[in-house]
């Protein structure tokens, strides 16, 4: 303890260190004494380092077969290998690229019409007054997250489908339905609508706690200033939100790719495959249900360079707008 409090005292009058001199000087102490001072966090870290190898690392192994003539009943050590005959036979089916094409389609009309509505609602939330309004809008926001997708699609079906509550008013109107649930053409927007309502509360939790931490001497300044809400809203809050909109764009477009299984197989054979297949339902029919294990092992992995491309790419520009982005190089260059 003795070395940790010489390494740490500071000459009285001295400038404060910068983060980066106060990490290298951690750096500088022995293993050891780092071992000693930070045993308990290393302890509470294990439960969630096993989680990780579990159930992320270890399956990483099975992207084996995607490179083998996989038969189940062989297993991976005795199957042949075909090297990569199965992703020329995954780009040569144009099952893969109608797939794709509606997985891009219905990833950026989600990115476009989604990803707004938490930031809105957290700035909504957050001009409030009464802390009671406050909590009760945030736990009806948020509470739709707690609910399976097998009840949500059932939540819209009986107020939307053919034989919902809207398409009966309208009938009683003298109308006729409209195929809110049936119709390829706005399947998009449904989709987006229904992850509206279920996960945008959840979203607005990380744009609260972001709104939290603005300084409120700044909104304080620009009243005197003679700055009305809407440029307080534009000069202060937005700028001072900036690096959580750009870390949370960067992750929404390295997952772009995965936008969601169990909507959609629970909504495809309503609308028909043409609108509601995606990758991750093909992964599935071609694997799975048709017992192409290694297509559907190659089309997943093809997914997943594909959004660790994407991933990388969207850090990289973060970088060039000068933000921190996701990860940066050693000793904070970007």
């Amino acid at each position: 303890m003795t070395a940790v409090t010489e390494e740490r005292k500071q000459p009285v009058g001295a400038p404060p260190r910068s983060p980066k001199k106060q990490r290298s000087m951690a750096q500088q102490l022995p293993f050891k004494i780092r071992l000693r001072r930070d045993w308990q966090m290393l302890v509470l870290m294990v439960p969630g380092v096993l989680f990780l190898l579990v159930f992320f690392y270890v399956p990483v192994l099975g992207n084996v077969v995607a490179f083998q003539d996989f038969q189940p009943y062989l297993g991976i050590m005795h199957s042949e290998w075909n090297g990569v005959q199965n992703f020329i036979n995954l780009y040569g089916n144009p099952d893969f690229w109608d797939a794709l094409r509606n997985t891009l389609i219905l990833a950026g009309v989600q990115l476009v019409l989604f990803f707004p509505v938490p930031l809105a609602m957290a700035l909504i939330v957050d001009s409030l007054v009464s802390n009671r309004i406050r909590r009760a809008f945030q736990t009806i926001a948020y509470l739709p997250h707690f609910l399976s997708w097998v009840l949500v699609i059932a939540l819209f079906q009986q107020s939307l489908g053919g034989a919902g509550f809207v398409n009966n008013l309208l009938r009683q109107a003298g109308f006729d339905p409209i195929p809110f649930m049936t119709n390829p053409d706005t399947f998009p927007l449904l989709v987006v609508a229904q992850l509206v309502w279920k996960d945008a509360g959840w979203a607005m939790i990380i744009f609260l706690a972001a709104l939290s931490a603005v300084d409120v001497s700044l909104y304080e300044a620009a009243a005197a200033d003679g700055a009305g809400r809407w440029r307080r809203l534009w000069h202060i809050t937005l700028p001072s939100m900036r690096t959580v909109i750009v870390l949370l764009l960067i992750l929404r477009i390295g997952d772009i790719l995965s936008v969601g299984f169990e909507q959609f197989i629970l909504q495809r054979d309503s609308v028909g495959p043409g609108a509601a297949e995606v990758l991750d339902t093909f992964t599935y029919y071609a694997g799975v249900v048709g017992g192409d294990w290694s297509s559907g092992a190659a089309a997943g992995l093809a997914k997943g360079v594909i959004g660790a491309l994407l991933l990388w790419g969207a850090n990289a520009l973060a970088h060039r707008l000068g933000e921190p982005g996701i990860f940066q190089k050693r000793g904070g260059e970007s």
